[in-house]
């Protein structure tokens, strides 16, 4: 009897098998872990923005029924170093727990250690902390000054990082500048667009906040720690560096994470004073965020000041583009803090070919949150920045926004293609996305239909926006966890597959975009294949998941080691079929001569000879277990087209998203319905910092919208139903052609947004709005617009 042929995953719309254990709460996450004797922490955080810590009184807290431990900043302090860093910028020092100065509201002081959750919390709260009260620092362009307050003495006029130059006649490290190219640009230009602009602050707010378990084992000499994080090897890396402990005595497991946005490749102080805490007392602790912490304990995203300065020719040619930087970090630097910022300046040519670009880059230290990587991380504001200018642009020359974005493409001829910045785009076709999206959304006819709408009095208009962003984030040279990813492949003795993979997935598919690959690869069904991650001591090596980097490297990690499990499974199959290697076929869970199913062999055969290899093939070893490492030549950059139509309620300024167009390329897509799912959220977030998402801190420093009933997040009401298409052009750079896709909505969906608004009250005299787009603000405008002002400003 011949086995039927199984059909090919790869390119397939298959639901994902992580789903299921989900929705019925049969997951297990960081609060769901539970260890005879466990006790719980609370941190006691401080209520001030900036403030010198002249006495703390734990005696009422020490006090308390159930109450194991207090520790203050102090404390801590003789069990950590300052935390580490994850990038060669300068940097201040940053302990766990304050210890002289408290720089940010929300800020750790001191940490309990008691019975339960709800002992802990009441005993924070009684431990009683005096302060002298210091101005605070908020406004990041008068912080540039020195004024009101200095944060860091070694840190001059609140400067973390002095202005950074990239771009044309920059030398790379950044200490030999040129302006020749750029002042002729900007000489030669026929019009010029000027325009500040700000990309503002928003929280994550990860469904799931942030927890820990840590637990010393002394008897062991180990530390296992269970963490809601993106990168547990990251973590497991920290842990033992922090706490004095070898790697081999670390085991890091990131169970179901709910939801990271780049929030949860940190690794925070809470993390490390777990540990401390475990070590030093010999028990297992627990410490779970709750989401009045997570407002102002987990790092923020965004809030860039950018002055762009456009230099183009009448016909829309753009000659030049200055983009001045000023990025307000919050209160010290986190993992990746300083770098975020520094993708905005290396994606600051978009997807044009513009022959001179100068970006500088002043990173600033205020009273605020640490902000680090969120979702799209730095490529969104420099998307928002660019496609804001050519908009304004368009409209500066009275051209269809399409049209000015067409003349200055990068054409698809010209890849590989390196940017004035320094980025090597590995392929695209601009032109092929924009020309989708303006078929899908019906481009001409949406236009008359805004027409119509303004006509009977209304305020409707139209938003475009190209984008393309780096993800398959790599290699080595410039990440300093390093930027490979590991695999490992195993047939088992009964034949079915299990793998393993670096990569840490908190909603991205990959046990299910990853069997898909597998089973296409070893020729057998889906649910043969088990897919293991996040666990340091399952997983031995790997980096994480981040900047859209598990398809496109940690994807060609798992092929990789397939390959070579298969290579040698054929061998031993090839002794048991007296074949060719050659000669052999991989179908339906069976290996065959190629003409022969009928004398098959199916997988638990060849597995049970490869385990028991009696006689031994000569030159090979038992078993079928292969690994592999990929290191990637560079970075993927997938891209496409958004565009948006948006109607504001003259009356109340309340706006309203009335259509939605998406289209993506991120080259060869394995599993188009979770590709649409990640789009869907990434959309969610991107047209929700236009809209609806804002962080607001007053001028003492305390943070405004420090809850749900402040801040607020988009609701699948706020949107209509979005419209996804998308291109295919594949990277070179890794044997399925995937680019990645996690943070592409982020990037085109907020300037399309932004864009339309502008448009539909551009009848008043309005180029540029900043977000957010809040309605009170649009309502302002409606009913004083603003006056005429030179160089596109509004």
């Amino acid at each position: 009897m011949v086995t039927p042929v199984l059909p090919k995953l790869v390119g397939q719309r298959v639901k994902r098998r992580e789903d299921p254990r989900l929705i019925q709460g049969r997951g297990t996450y960081v609060d769901d872990i539970k260890i005879a004797g466990m006790q719980h922490l609370a941190f006691k955080r401080s209520d001030v923005a900036h403030g010198r810590i002249r006495a703390i009184d734990t005696r009422a807290a020490e006090a308390m029924e159930g109450v194991e431990a207090v520790f203050t900043g102090a404390q801590i302090a003789e069990l950590l170093a300052p935390m580490p860093i994850g990038t060669s910028f300068p940097s201040p020092p940053h302990r766990a727990l304050a210890v002289d100065v408290v720089r940010y509201g929300g800020e750790p002081v001191a940490v309990v250690v008691a019975r339960d959750r709800y002992v802990a919390r009441d005993a924070a709260d009684a431990i009683a902390i005096d302060y002298e009260i210091l101005p605070a620092v908020v406004d990041p362009e008068l912080a540039m000054t020195g004024k009101p307050a200095i944060l860091h003495p070694e840190f001059e006029n609140n400067v973390a990082l002095p202005p950074l130059p990239n771009g044309t006649g920059v030398s790379r490290d950044g200490k030999t500048v040129d302006d020749s190219a750029i002042d002729k640009a900007f000489a030669e230009a026929e019009v010029v667009i000027s325009q500040r602009m700000v990309n503002h602050r928003v929280v994550p707010n990860t469904m799931e906040p942030r927890g820990v378990v840590a637990h010393y084992e002394p008897g062991k000499e180990s530390m296992t720690i269970w963490s809601s994080t993106q990168a547990p090897h990251i973590l497991k890396t920290m842990i033992a560096a922090m706490t004095g402990l070898g790697q081999h005595q670390v085991r890091a497991i990131a169970p179901e994470v709910g939801g990271g946005f780049g929030a949860k490749i940190n690794i925070y102080g809470e993390d490390y004073v777990a540990a401390a805490i475990s070590k030093r007392l010999g028990i297992p602790v627990k410490w779970v965020e709750d989401r009045s912490e997570a407002f102002v304990a987990t790092t923020h995203g965004r809030d860039l000041i950018a002055y762009v300065d456009l230099a183009a020719k009448r016909d829309g040619r753009v000659l030049g583009l200055k983009m001045r930087l000023i990025a307000d970090v919050g209160a010290y630097n986190m993992l990746l803090t300083a770098a975020i910022p520094t993708l905005t300046m290396m994606m600051a040519s978009a997807t044009y070919d513009i022959p001179a670009i100068r970006a500088t880059l002043t990173e600033v230290f205020t009273n605020k949150t640490p902000t680090d990587a969120y979702r799209g991380a730095g490529r969104p504001e420099a998307t928002y920045f660019v496609e804001r200018a050519m908009d304004m642009l368009a409209r500066e020359l009275k051209m269809d926004p399409a049209d000015v974005r067409r003349k200055n493409f990068i054409r698809p001829d010209k890849f590989p293609f390196t940017t004035q910045t320094g980025a090597v785009y590995d392929s695209g076709n601009y032109e092929a996305a924009l020309d989708r999206a303006l078929e899908a959304a019906n481009w001409k006819q949406l236009k008359g239909a805004r027409d119509a709408a303004r006509a009977e009095g209304r305020l409707v208009g139209l938003g475009l926006s190209m984008y393309v962003e780096v993800c398959g984030f790599g290699p080595s040279s410039g990440m300093a966890t390093g930027g490979w990813e590991h695999a490992q492949v195993t047939v088992e003795r009964d034949g079915r597959i299990t793998a393993v993979t670096g990569v840490s997935p908190h909603g991205q598919g990959n046990e299910t975009t990853f069997a898909q690959m597998l089973a296409d690869q070893f020729g057998v069904p889906l649910e043969h294949i088990t897919i293991h991650h996040g666990d340091t001591a399952v997983v031995k090596q790997g980096i994480g998941t981040f900047g859209s980097r598990s398809q496109a490297v940690g994807g060609t990690a798992l092929h990789l080691a397939g390959a070579r499990v298969k290579a040698k499974m054929a061998r031993f199959a090839a002794e048991l079929l007296e074949a060719h290697e050659e000669d052999l076929v991989f179908e339906s869970g069976t290996i065959f001569v190629r003409g022969a199913p009928a004398a098959a062999k199916t997988f638990a055969e060849v597995a049970a000879y490869a385990y028991v290899p009696v006689p031994l093939p000569e030159g090979l070893e038992p078993g079928l277990s292969e690994e592999a490492f990929f290191e990637p030549s560079n970075m993927t950059y997938p891209f496409g087209c958004h565009i948006a139509m948006l109607e504001i309620d003259r009356e109340t300024g309340e706006p309203r998203l009335l259509k939605f167009v998406a289209v993506d390329d991120a080259g060869n897509l394995i599993n188009p319905l979770i590709v649409e799912g990640q789009i869907h959220g990434g959309l969610a977030q991107g047209i929700g910092q236009a809209l609806i998402e804002e962080t607001v801190y007053d001028q003492s420093g305390q943070l405004l919208t420090g809850s749900f009933l402040d801040y607020a997040l988009p609701r699948a009401t706020d949107f209509p139903r979005f419209e996804l298409h998308n291109t295919v052009t594949p990277t070179p750079l890794n044997p399925f052609g995937a680019k990645g896709i996690g943070e592409a909505g982020t990037l085109g969906s907020t300037p399309a947004v932004v864009c339309a608004a502008v448009d539909a009250l551009s009848e008043l005299g309005v180029k540029h709005i900043d977000m957010m787009l809040r309605p009170e603000k649009l309502w302002r405008i409606i009913g004083t617009p603003p006056a005429p002002a030179h160089g596109g400003r509004a």
